[in-house]
């Protein structure tokens, strides 16, 4: 059985290398290597707002973390903390995840992709979280994680990976407020939302951490196995 084929979202920045020193394409080598280790094959998808025609190849989409989402995409003035907006890695990976979903293609959402899915589902986002909650300990310091526990809902799809309680590593300065049609899943002890999903498709989830830097199996895993479930279906009706 060949393996799930599993499209990364990508984002565009300077990078230097060997004799090069340029704009690039780049991703974070952890969740290539968390999609390998669960038995997917990992193929990278750069910022294309054209078409998501890429997607009929696929057997599911990771969106990975990343700079602060267009506050004009769920209609909010820019905070003073808020990054400079990526335009064309917005529309791109909304362009993807609204066929993805319309497709009924497996979703996993990591930190900047959780907030993308709550977008995508008409839910909006907190800006600037020590405004809210009145620390930082959701972010300590720029490439500097937190740590902290996470309850889940019982019964639900993160709880079936995790349990009811987790710890989770921490490096985000906003989240979710609104999740729109979402069904909010997992929170932290001061109420910020950490997982959501959407129980109506196969698998959709989005989490507020990161497990391409703990190296955390589980959630690879489980994503994956739902990608594979996918590609056999497409396979049995072709």
């Amino acid at each position: 059985m060949s393996r799930p084929v599993i499209g990364i979202a990508s984002y565009r920045d300077r990078a230097r290398w060997n004799i090069w020193d340029t704009d690039a394409t780049v991703l974070q080598q952890g969740y290539v290597d968390g999609v390998h280790r669960a038995g997917g094959r990992a193929v990278v998808l750069p910022p294309d707002d054209t078409d998501a025609d890429v997607l009929a190849r696929l057997d599911g989409l990771l969106l990975p973390g990343g700079a602060d989402i267009d506050p004009a995409r769920y209609g909010a003035a820019r905070h003073a903390h808020t990054d400079t907006p990526s335009a064309d890695r917005d529309a791109g990976e909304l362009l993807l995840l609204d066929a993805a979903l319309a497709a009924g293609l497996p979703v996993l959402g990591v930190c900047r992709g959780l907030q993308l899915l709550a977008l995508a589902y008409g839910g909006t986002l907190h800006q600037h979280l020590p405004d809210l909650v009145g620390h930082s300990s959701h972010c300590p310091a720029e490439g500097v994680f937190g740590e902290h526990p996470v309850h889940l809902v019982p019964g639900s799809r993160a709880a079936a990976v995790y349990g009811e309680r987790t710890v989770v590593n921490s490096h985000h300065h906003q989240a979710v407020l609104d999740p729109g049609a979402l069904h909010v899943t997992g929170r932290a002890d001061d109420g910020v939302v950490e997982a959501a999903e959407d129980p109506s498709l196969p698998f959709v989830l989005g989490v507020q951490w990161h497990p391409e830097v703990s190296g955390d199996p589980e959630l690879f895993a489980a994503f994956v196995a739902a990608c594979a479930a996918r590609s056999l279906q497409g396979a049995a009706s072709r």
